[in-house]
């Protein structure tokens, strides 16, 4: 036959592209990693290819790539010119993924005789494996671009959930500590002597020891004048290290605090050896919560001290409530007769002068005995001033040079006074101390204040501040609020720089209220209050969650600008590349804090736990969501956004040429 005489091939694999929208493990090219390819053939210089066989009548010319369908155009008009030029067989190889009812009619109007489709797997779970394609993520992001108002609405509804209830969280200023070890202050009524302050701390030694978790204590009671923390000898400061055994550390403090309160005239708080102290630094007081009573007269201001702790003993959550131990005890007053220092002479300096020389002492001099000096104090011998009457017929000198007796110019009584007087900016105070358990810090302060302002009626000139780590908690929120804001903005300022659109830069920052959502719903499941080192743990999270969202945008920006993918393509293979990489680094950054989360009871970790848990329920939630809200927002901005210029081959009387739609 004459067609067996032609010189040529009869039939042609033609690679019409490198591109491919799959990553298959199997493929000899890599054609999904040559997206950017340059090197491939215009539609032009194809179809002047198929044309040079108009003289030679094909048998067979088959379409291969990477995936064909991804100019599929082309393929068309080259098909059509192929069955035009007596080829009888056109077949084209797919991996089916674009393949749909209207492209495969579309293909057999053009001519194409026969499609190949790879299967690479006997099921389902190994044909995606091999063709590395994230079948179940792939299926719900599809899902959730075609249903983009119930997942907003959804999200946003979550959202709002996860802010109300973060309202409701309680607050502290730092979690509970375990030290492994209690700090016990026991105060008696001033003025006791060291043999009964001793008997009294003891007793509360014996009585620690009857329980099962104390093994070992140690006490000091009282503490020199010119030490840093200087204590009466009324004070009692108490060491019991514990090791939990069948009990929980709460019920542990609940016995202690049911064993003690047995010892009565005494005033007990119960801390911890650093904790103490922090309290200690922030109140003036060894316990969480001080309640400073302002006023003149120290009698009265005992009293309203009392009505206070009446008034809220039965508040929920407190423990340890005391108030400051006051005691009168008897004094002489001496009062000057201003009418009779004038008729003698004397001023009241000079009659304040005597009085603190004649029964305080004055140290004039120094003497030196074996080496050391000793102060030389002049003062009435003690037997002239141990007795009201003895101090009446002191005599003080006139300006005259004449001598008086005291009884003279000054009225000389006996009475009652303070044992102690507390100041603080100049003004006397009493203090009504208390501890929290159970009960966040925060909400125990509200409800003292509304019962105080509802039940206690002060006196004029009396007034009442309230100290303790709830200040300290308040100062700090401030001030991470502006932490927190400022490094919002400089997360946008940043996102802006890299990507020079604020859309883009918002759709980003998207991440932080995913991020807060799982964030909340770990502190309500787990401690239900949100501290200072919660509050940092949100702001780290801010920082890590932006990175998944820049992921995906600088992605979609890729395929787009630099591989020609269309907006909706990009958004697609684009979260499916992200995919393993976002996924990747959220996995690393969740495996290393689990330990810390999960420890949280353990010494030593209860600063970092609850940082742990917000930024682990954070990385769940914005790395779940993420892979869905931002490719929805992102395809809603460019909705009526100029889209990029995309080529499509149409065909005039066998001419082609190339039409650009926006």
């Amino acid at each position: 036959m004459l067609r067996d005489l032609i010189v040529g091939p009869h039939q042609i694999s033609f690679d019409i592209t490198n591109k491919c929208n799959l990553r298959c493990l199997h493929c000899y090219n890599s054609s999904g990693e040559n997206l950017a390819s340059q090197n491939e053939l215009t539609d032009q210089e194809v179809l002047d290819f198929i044309d040079e066989f108009k003289s030679i009548k094909l048998l067979n010319f088959c379409f291969c790539g990477g995936e064909p369908l991804l100019r599929k155009e082309l393929i068309v008009e080259a098909a059509k010119r192929l069955r035009t030029y007596g080829c009888e067989n056109v077949a084209m190889v797919s991996n089916g993924i674009l393949m749909t009812d209207e492209v495969i009619e579309e293909l057999i109007n053009a001519g194409v005789t026969r499609i190949q489709i790879s299967l690479d797997g006997i099921k389902a779970e190994s044909h995606d494996r091999i063709r590395n394609k994230k079948g179940v993520y792939e299926k719900a992001l599809r899902w959730v671009l075609n249903h983009k108002r119930i997942t907003l609405g959804s999200t946003i509804a979550l959202f709002i959930v996860a802010l109300g209830c973060f309202f409701t969280l309680g607050r502290s200023f730092l979690p509970p500590f375990n030290e492994g070890s209690f700090t016990i202050n026991i105060s008696s009524l001033p003025g006791i002597s060291l043999e009964e302050s001793n008997k009294m701390g003891h007793r509360a030694e014996m009585l620690l020891l009857t329980i099962p978790e104390i093994q070992t204590v140690a006490r000091k009671t009282g503490r020199a004048e010119l030490d840093e923390h200087a204590l009466g000898v009324n004070t009692s400061e108490i060491e019991a290290p514990f090791e939990l055994k069948d009990r929980s550390r709460s019920e542990l403090i609940a016995d202690v605090r049911e064993k003690l309160g047995t010892i009565t005239g005494a005033n007990i708080e119960i801390g911890q050896p650093i904790s103490h102290r922090i309290d200690a630094m922030l109140s003036g007081t060894k316990a969480n919560i001080a309640i400073k009573l302002f006023g003149d007269d120290l009698n009265k201001m005992f009293s309203l001290g009392n009505e206070i702790k009446g008034a809220i003993e039965g508040i929920p959550g407190i423990a340890d409530l005391n108030v400051e131990q006051q005691i009168e005890r008897p004094q002489l007053k001496i009062t000057p007769k201003r009418e009779m220092l004038a008729k003698y002479g004397i001023t009241l300096p000079e009659f304040s002068e005597y009085i603190n020389v004649a029964l305080a002492g004055e140290v004039i001099s120094q003497v030196y005995e074996k080496g050391k000096a000793f102060d030389l104090i002049v003062k009435v011998k003690d037997n002239f001033r141990d007795e009201a009457e003895k101090i009446r017929n002191l005599m003080v000198d006139t300006s005259d040079g004449k001598k008086v007796p005291l009884s003279y110019v000054a009225d000389v009584v006996s009475a009652m006074g303070p044992n102690t007087i507390n100041r603080e900016n100049v003004k006397r105070k009493i203090v009504i101390s208390a501890n929290v358990a159970d009960r966040d810090l925060r909400s125990v302060v509200n409800d003292i204040q509304k019962k105080i302002d509802t039940s206690v009626k002060l006196p004029e000139g009396y007034h009442i501040e309230y100290g303790g780590q709830f200040e300290s908690e308040q100062a700090a929120s401030r001030t991470l609020a502006l932490t927190s804001f400022m490094s919002i903005v400089i997360i946008f300022l940043l996102l802006y720089h890299e990507f020079r659109s604020v859309k883009e830069s918002g759709v980003i920052l998207l991440n932080l209220p995913l991020a807060l959502i799982g964030g909340v719903f770990a502190l309500l499941i787990t401690t239900g209050e949100v501290s200072i080192p919660a509050i940092i743990g949100f702001i780290s999270l801010f920082g890590i969650a932006t990175r998944n969202g820049m992921l995906l945008i600088s992605h979609y920006n890729h395929l787009q600008q630099e591989e020609g993918m269309g907006v909706y393509d990009s958004v697609i293979h684009g979260s499916l590349d992200r995919l393993n990489p976002i996924l990747m680094t959220a996995l690393s950054s969740a495996l290393a804090l689990i330990p810390l989360a999960l420890s949280g009871d353990l010494p030593g970790n209860e600063i970092q736990s609850p940082m742990a848990k917000v930024i682990l329920g954070g990385l769940l939630t914005s790395t779940f969501l993420n892979g869905f809200i931002i490719p929805i927002v992102y395809l809603m901005m460019h909705r009526r956004s100029p889209q990029k210029k995309e080529i499509r081959q149409t065909t005039d009387g066998g001419n082609i040429s190339n039409e650009k739609n926006k």
